[in-house]
């Protein structure tokens, strides 16, 4: 009966409507799912696999159109590297010479099998400390308590990524730093921009990549120093449309 009852209780904590519950940080704006890079990079043999993954249409994880051309934006990736830890930013061109950081892919490595990873939406598309990591669900007993529907309860663990395969690819010796070689009108054969489907039909589509993956305000993983300093790619339009948001979401709240 006990394990009847934490498998009801688990399938709810997983169902997209309980999720779209707890994810209060999520904005009407978002057009790029960071469930979805997650479960792409998840599946990913290496970070030239993983940004084929985010821009193939049919996996729904971009719907960026930032420069309000119509089409889709291509989404480049770019490994940085802090001692034994990596930042792989995700960028969208959106220009001839501009480009828009879309969120970063923090990983750290803690031990000889062990790392440790979140993707953290930039704040010029996202609201603030919006973090993404994968978790697993495991049965938690409360044993000061008799018999009830309450001593056993699904509870969220942070999961060791080590095993992914994209984590071996980028901590094999001689790896090559990857860097996208895709630029503004130069893009590769296999990719066809889209027409960006409307946002309350997108949202729709990326309920399927949230199972494993859920959203915190808690960051797990070490700041890093070299990364902080660098210059962000930021196009001045994208940051005046979020300020413009901003202010229209405060007026609607009075």
């Amino acid at each position: 009966m006990k394990k009847f009852l934490f498998l009801l209780l688990t399938l709810f904590f997983l169902t997209p409507k309980y999720a779209q519950n707890t994810e209060a940080n999520e904005t009407n704006q978002e057009n790029f799912s960071l469930e979805g890079a997650l479960a792409m990079f998840k599946n990913s043999t290496s970070l030239e696999d993983f940004e084929r993954a985010i821009n193939e249409e049919n996996n729904n994880v971009n719907n960026l159109d930032l420069n309000n051309d119509g089409a889709t934006d291509y989404v480049t990736v770019e490994d940085f590297i802090d001692g034994s830890d990596h930042v792989i930013i995700l960028s969208a061109l959106v220009g001839n010479s501009e480009k828009q950081d879309i969120a970063t892919l923090n990983i750290e490595k803690r031990g000889n099998e062990e790392a440790y990873l979140q993707i953290i939406g930039d704040d010029d598309l996202f609201d603030k400390n919006t973090i993404v990591e994968p978790y697993d669900v495991y049965e938690k007993t409360i044993e000061d308590k008799g018999p009830s529907i309450l001593d056993i309860i699904p509870a969220r663990v942070i999961v060791n990524v080590w095993s992914w395969p994209c984590i071996r690819f980028i901590y094999a010796p001689g790896y090559h730093l990857w860097v996208s070689p895709v630029r503004w009108s130069l893009y590769p054969r296999w990719w066809k921009p889209w027409r960006p489907m409307a946002h309350t039909l997108f949202i729709t589509h990326i309920h399927k990549h949230r199972i494993h993956f859920h959203r915190t305000k808690t960051h797990i993983i070490r700041p890093h120093i070299k990364y902080l300093s660098r210059k962000k790619a930021r196009a001045s339009f994208v940051r005046t449309r979020k300020i413009q948001h901003n202010i229209r979401e405060k007026r609607h709240r009075r």
